[in-house]
C-alpha cells in the first residue's frame, strides 16, 4: 500500500496514465504490460531514464534500481489497486452499466443526458474489461462531477471484480442474453455473472435502474433499491414508441423524441437513460436535444447510404440475442429489395451450432431470400438451405466484386472478429 500512495502521488502531478509507451506525456505515470506481441517492462527502464513520466510501474525484477521505477508483483493488479484508490478519494457518483447487449449505446445515451448538467467523464470505446475500467477511473479529473463506467464480462466473476474496483454507487443491467456461453459455461453463468453487478449495488445500499418490462431483471431485483423504466403503467418512467422505420421514435411525458438509432430494441436504451437523467434532475427538454442529437457511430446500428445502396451497419458485435433483434427489425424496415449479410456468433462453446442453426431457421422463417451467410460456423452448419455461404469476408468481397447489388436494403451483423465492416466499400 505504501507503494501505491507513493505512485497516487506522483499520479496528482497530471492526472494522466498509459499503458503505451509511445504515448507517454509529462508527468504521466507509464505501466509496463505484457501483451500478446509486446512486453512493456522491455520499454520500462528507457522511459524511467528519459525522464519524462513521473513514475513507471514494471513486474519484472531483472530490471536495474531507478529512482522512477516502482518493481511491483503484478504491474495490472497494480494498476487496479491504483484506480480503486483513486476512486475512494474523489468520491463521486459513479453509475456502472453492464448488460449482454446495449451497455455501450446505454452508456453513451446517459453520457449525453447527463452532460446536460454535469462535467461528467464515461468509458471510451469499449475500454470496460480488467484493464479498461482502471485506465477509465484514472481518467477521473478534480473538477470531474459524474462518471458513466462501462463493465464488460467474458468470464464468472468478471463484474464482482469489476464492481470492486470501480464502486459504483449506482447500477444498471440493459439485459441478459446468450452470449459468451463458452466462458460462462452456459446461460446461467451468464445470469450469475451480471446479477453480481445487482448484488454489489444492494451491499453497499446503491440504487438501481431496471427496466420494469424485464421480468428476469426484475426478479433478480426484488428487495433492492431500484427506479424502474419501461413501456408498463407500472414503470415509474414510462415511454411508448411511436415509430421504430428506420429510425426510433419515442413518446415520453408529453415529448416526442427522434432519434438516430435504428431498431426497436434500442426502446429500453432510450428509456434507461431517460430515466437517469430524471433522477439526477436534468431538465426534460435537455434530456429530448441530447436523444435526439445522438449518433451511433463504430458500425453500431448505423445506417449508411453507399451510392448503390442503403446499408444497416451492425458488425460491432453479435450473439445470438441481438443478431435476432437485428434480423426481426430489418424485416419490418426493409423494402422487397433486400440482402441479409450474417457473420458468424463467436464465443458460444458447445451450443454455438445449435445457435447459429436456429439463425438459420429465423431467416427461412421470415421468408428472407437473399441472404450471404459468412464465416466457418454458418458455413458447417447452413446443410441444406438456399443461402449462399463464404468462409470469410475475403471470399465475400470477391463475390461482391463479381456480383454487385444496387438498390437494396443490406443488413451487416456479425461479430467483430468477422471483420464484416471491410465490405461497406464493396456495396
Amino acid at each position: 500500500m505504501n507503494d501505491i500512495k507513493r505512485i497516487y502521488g506522483l499520479y496528482k502531478e497530471a492526472y494522466t496514465i498509459t499503458t503505451d509507451s509511445r504515448n507517454i506525456t509529462k508527468g504521466c505515470i507509464f505501466v509496463a504490460l505484457k501483451g500478446e506481441h509486446f512486453d512493456g517492462n522491455d520499454f520500462a527502464l528507457k522511459v524511467a531514464e528519459e525522464g519524462i513520466a513521473a513514475g513507471v510501474i514494471a513486474d519484472r525484477k531483472d530490471l536495474p534500481k531507478h529512482e522512477r521505477l516502482f518493481l511491483v508483483e503484478d504491474s495490472l493488479k497494480c494498476l487496479q489497486e491504483l484506480a480503486k484508490h483513486h476512486r475512494e478519494k474523489v468520491g463521486l457518483p459513479i453509475i456502472g452499466i453492464t448488460g449482454t447487449n446495449g451497455k455501450t449505446t446505454t452508456k453513451e445515451l446517459v453520457s449525453a443526458v447527463l452532460s446536460k448538467k454535469y462535467n461528467i467523464l464515461y468509458t471510451q470505446g469499449n475500454f470496460n474489461n480488467q484493464l479498461g475500467v482502471p485506465l477509465t477511473l484514472l481518467r477521473i479529473k478534480p473538477d470531474t462531477e459524474m462518471a458513466v463506467v462501462e463493465m464488460g464480462a467474458s468470464h464468472p466473476g468478471d463484474i464482482d471484480e469489476l464492481t470492486n474496483i470501480g464502486e459504483p454507487n449506482y447500477g444498471i443491467i440493459t439485459n441478459i442474453g446468450r452470449a459468451h456461453l463458452e466462458g460462462f459455461g452456459g446461460f446461467e453463468g451468464v445470469i450469475k455473472t451480471k446479477n453480481e453487478m445487482y448484488q454489489y449495488i444492494s451491499a453497499h445500499d446503491g440504487l438501481l435502474f431496471v427496466n420494469r418490462d424485464n421480468a428476469l431483471l426484475m426478479e433478480l431485483s426484488h428487495n433492492i433499491n431500484k427506479v424502474t423504466y419501461g413501456n408498463t403503467e407500472e414503470a415509474e418512467t414510462k415511454g411508448t414508441i411511436l415509430s421504430s422505420n428506420p429510425y426510433l421514435s419515442v413518446e415520453w411525458n408529453g415529448h416526442k423524441i427522434d432519434t438516430q438509432l435504428v431498431g426497436d430494441y434500442n426502446f429500453e436504451n432510450v428509456m434507461a437513460a431517460i430515466c437517469i437523467g430524471k433522477h439526477f434532475k436534468v431538465n426534460e427538454n435537455d434530456i429530448v436535444e441530447a436523444l435526439s442529437d445522438y449518433r451511433p457511430t463504430n458500425n453500431r446500428s448505423q445506417i449508411i447510404e453507399t451510392p448503390n445502396n442503403r446499408v444497416v451497419m451492425d458488425a460491432y458485435n453479435a450473439n445470438p440475442t441481438s443478431m435476432s433483434h437485428a434480423i426481426k427489425n430489418f424485416k419490418n424496415i426493409c423494402k422487397d429489395d433486400n440482402l441479409l449479410i450474417i457473420g458468424d456468433m463467436r464465443e458460444l462453446g458447445e451450443e454455438s451450432q445449435q445457435e447459429h442453426k436456429m439463425i438459420i431457421e429465423l431467416l427461412k422463417e421470415l421468408k428472407f431470400e437473399n441472404v450471404y451467410l459468412v464465416g466457418p460456423e454458418f458455413s458447417k452448419c447452413s446443410g441444406n438451405s438456399e443461402f449462399v455461404t463464404f468462409n470469410n469476408v475475403e471470399e465475400l468481397a470477391q463475390f461482391i466484386k463479381n456480383h454487385p447489388v444496387s438498390g437494396f436494403d443490406i443488413l451487416v451483423k456479425g461479430s467483430n472478429s468477422i471483420h464484416l465492416n471491410k465490405i461497406i466499400d464493396s456495396l
